[in-house]
């Protein structure tokens, strides 16, 4: 392909219409303190989707849909060819921004109208992915749209999940395909010939390095377990401190002796967090009898989650006390080829980068079991999301589309 033709592309990224396109979808949810509540598959997120699918056919895209209501914004190509996909999400948090996975979806949108301004061809269609419930607030669990796409059978478990008015996701469905009887189903044997997803960061190393762009090499890997610490209810002004069997202080002593063999095995990459704390009687005058608390660990080295469960193990049973495992998740390497094309495409539009491995999961997650897959992040003012101050540079926002585009573009005619 000649390069200057992905590179006219991303020329033709118009940053007032992108700006304003955020802007746009945000009004969809709004909040009176400028951030957003959009829940999957509620009334908001249906209207943001009917805004979203008239642009599409406005653009000259086909639309189609799926299962889990993934929508499917399709630019035709020249050739019968398996399609690039770029996308995100639209569903946000109860009180978040306007950028976290709705800034992938506008890009992609962009990046369609950007090729109709430069009248450019591609040889495989391109198709812009909405994946549905990826926050996971209304549903559990997150990124259900992406899994279900790659996983259909998981369709069967998700059926019945239920929100917390008790409405489940199938009757959720139903709402959606009625809002949009006319759509056509995409087949689910139509396999991607690559996936690339653009997102703000969520964290605070892009703008503390002062580069706009990362080139994410993958996902971390995540562990989820719970420890259940048992000691004896008693007086706390008449037991005295060696007759105690606290169970507080021994899930302290835990939590320091796990946070220090965490941080021992990962070194700088080590996430781990403690975040949930239950505790029996809970009263300010009775020792505690007992006490969960959750730990949350995450690193990109499968070998380091391995030792990590042993040493979680091993501590628990050192202690006589219960360990629950919750969740796990291995680590996600995206596509060497597909990052070669990120890194390719920030080159030739001279736009500094920074390989990251993502801390956060996203839908790409997923899809890297489908097909070469990779992301793109642009940095997060002072490492906000999920939170209606979320914001980023509009040079970064406009710049990532760039890339973005340049980087479809050469996919497409591959």
């Amino acid at each position: 392909m000649d390069k200057d033709i992905a590179k006219q592309v991303a020329e033709r990224v118009n940053a007032a219409r992108l700006l304003e396109s955020v802007d746009a979808l945000a009004a969809f949810g709004a909040r009176d303190d400028g951030g957003v509540n959009r829940p999957a598959l509620g009334e908001r997120d249906i209207e943001a989707r009917r805004f979203l699918i008239e642009r599409a056919r406005a653009l000259g895209c086909s639309v189609s849909v799926d299962a889990c209501a993934n929508l499917f914004f399709r630019r035709a190509g020249d050739a019968s060819l398996a399609p690039v996909m770029s996308g995100s999400h639209i569903d946000t948090q109860p009180t978040g921004g306007k950028l976290d996975g709705c800034y992938g979806v506008l890009a992609g949108f962009e990046v369609l109208a950007a090729l109709n301004d430069a009248n450019i061809r591609t040889r495989r269609p391109l198709e812009i992915a909405i994946w549905t419930n990826e926050e996971g607030t209304r549903f559990s669990p997150g990124a259900m749209g992406s899994s279900a796409f790659v996983e259909p059978s998981r369709m069967t478990r998700y059926a019945d999940v239920r929100d917390a008015d008790g409405i489940t996701l199938s009757a959720a469905l139903e709402t959606h395909r009625q809002a949009f009887p006319s759509l056509a189903k995409r087949d689910s044997k139509d396999a991607a010939h690559a996936f690339v997803e653009l997102h703000i960061e969520q964290g605070p190393q892009l703008e503390n390095a002062n580069v706009p762009l990362a080139v994410v090499s993958g996902i971390q890997g995540v562990r989820w377990y719970a420890f259940h610490v048992k000691g004896t209810a008693a007086h706390a002004g008449t037991t005295p401190m060696p007759l105690r069997r606290d169970a507080m202080t021994l899930a302290i002593s835990l939590h320091q002796e796990i946070e220090s063999i965490a941080r021992e095995l990962g070194q700088a990459d080590t996430r781990v967090t403690f975040g949930r704390w239950n505790i029996e009687p809970n009263s300010i005058n009775t020792i505690p009898s007992s006490v969960t608390f959750t730990v949350d660990f995450r690193h990109p080295d499968p070998h380091v989650l391995a030792a990590f469960d042993e040493h979680a193990n091993a501590i628990a049973q050192r202690h006589n006390v219960r360990i629950e495992a919750m969740f796990s998740h291995a680590p996600v390497a995206f596509d060497t080829t597909v990052l070669s094309r990120i890194q390719a495409a920030c080159h030739a539009l001279d736009a500094r980068s920074l390989p990251l491995t993502s801390g956060a999961f996203h839908d790409a997650m997923y899809l890297a079991q489908h097909c070469p897959t990779g992301m793109i992040f642009v940095p997060s003012r002072d490492g906000i999301s999920h939170n209606p101050a979320e914001a980023t540079d509009a040079e970064h926002l406009v710049l990532g589309a760039r890339v973005l585009a340049h980087c479809l573009t050469t996919l497409c005619n591959d």
